[in-house]
């Protein structure tokens, strides 16, 4: 199985999972390291990404899923996901279940304003916002909840408490 957290920037998607990650003792993916050079550098410069720049990055990350689980394995991935297309061509990797990180506009823009991420500016959330499409088959979260409790949440409504690691 794969665990995708997903939501706006700001959401907590690498925070929460890195720490759902280590509690089922399961790699961590973060799909910001799957960009190639010049989708970071657009987004460096306040430019939001187009659905042509994302293809060959969520191509790359379902790829990457694909193999995890063709060798068995099980693994958490952070990536936005903000439109079912989105989710949809993750989705051809096999078993993924999705999670979104929500909370509303004003939480997130308090967490970016105490934060620098390496190239996604706090300039882009309003386009975060604008690109999201809730998705139906999530699991939601309200981002809200601490670290420990947003993990225990997750656990136990994907029944991860009872699945071997």
């Amino acid at each position: 199985m794969i665990v995708v957290l997903m939501g706006v920037t700001g959401s907590g998607k690498t925070t929460v999972g890195r720490a759902l990650a280590a509690s089922l003792d399961w790699p961590f993916l973060d799909a910001d390291d799957f960009h190639p050079a010049e989708n970071v550098a657009k987004m460096r410069s306040g430019i939001a990404l187009t659905d042509d720049d994302r293809w060959p990055w969520l191509d790359r990350i379902a790829d990457e899923l694909a193999r995890v689980q063709a060798a068995g394995g099980h693994a958490v991935l952070a990536c936005s996901a903000l439109k079912q297309v989105y989710r949809e061509r993750l989705a051809r990797a096999g078993d993924l279940r999705f999670v979104h990180l929500k909370g509303d506009l004003a939480t997130i823009e308090a967490r970016l304003a105490a934060r620098r991420h390496k190239y996604m500016p706090a300039s882009l959330l309003p386009s975060q916002f604008a690109t999201l499409e809730a998705p139906a088959d999530a699991l939601v979260v309200d981002i809200r909840a601490d670290v420990a409790e947003q993990v225990a949440a997750i656990r136990a409504a994907l029944h991860l408490d009872t699945t071997p690691a």
